[in-house]
């Protein structure tokens, strides 16, 4: 009798690890993008997980770091950090596909040898990104005319070999990429309305200090974050898609 023809095996969804050092900081509207495409994904701690031992975070299809409110250069008080700085190196030197969100670009510069710095002013709010040549060109296109999440006050110089997608009117780098495994944001794109609340409240110590308006921040976030979470998920959506 003849062999019947074999079904092939449907290929394994791929997994992303994702490194917070917030709760209220997490993928916000790109999981859903992640979810979409049939990826998986866990979340580690950074601070509380043992991150040096995690085998998963090297081996995951892709790792996303997100954001905090520490600095990069703060190793002596929180000693995780270089632990991060270390994982991220070794990924980014095998170019494995790699995200970095505010201070996970900032942690991503450091890596790559890049100066992280505070940068004298908060830069905190709801406003457009300059983009490149090179930007316009990326993923990042659909960001275009789109304002997005601000919220950071430390700044990188460019690592050598990146390439330098956008700006903002405050702080000339925003966004490099390395190759096409490697994206790091300055600024939030998983920032949604409907859990923006919740930045509010944790980051509120940091609001008062710096004199900002928390009812107009609210007010912009119900005028800005429904756009940025369309155009976010067609960015995200781009550059999953564009994976090795």
């Amino acid at each position: 009798m003849p062999t019947p023809p074999t079904t092939p095996s449907p290929p394994a969804a791929r997994h992303a690890v994702v490194v917070q050092h917030l709760a209220f900081e997490d993928l916000g509207s790109l999981a859903g993008v992640l979810q979409a495409r049939g990826w998986t994904w866990s979340c580690l701690q950074a601070g509380v997980d043992d991150l040096a031992a995690a085998q998963q975070v090297t081996e995951a299809d892709l790792l996303i770091v997100l954001g905090g409110p520490i600095g990069v250069y703060e190793t002596e008080t929180y000693p995780f950090l270089g632990e991060e700085i270390a994982l991220l190196r070794t990924r980014l030197t095998a170019q494995r596909p790699t995200l970095g969100i505010c201070l996970g670009a900032q942690l991503m510069a450091a890596a790559l040898g890049a100066r992280v710095y505070p940068g004298g002013r908060k830069e905190i709010g709801w406003s457009p990104l300059s983009l490149t040549p090179a930007g316009q060109a990326s993923c990042l296109r659909h960001l275009a005319g789109t304002a997005v999440l601000h919220w950071h006050g430390d700044t990188f110089d460019l690592p050598d070999g990146c390439v330098h997608l956008a700006a903002s009117a405050a702080y000339p780098h925003q966004a490099f990429a390395v190759g096409a495994h490697a994206l790091a944001l300055q600024c939030h794109p998983e920032a949604r309305l409907r859990d923006f609340e919740r930045w509010l409240i944790g980051h509120a110590c940091e609001l008062t200090s710096a004199g900002l308006d928390v009812p107009a921040l609210r007010a912009e976030a119900r005028t800005h974050a429904p756009a940025l979470e369309a155009a976010a998920a067609r960015m995200f959506g781009e550059w999953l898609d564009g994976l090795a």
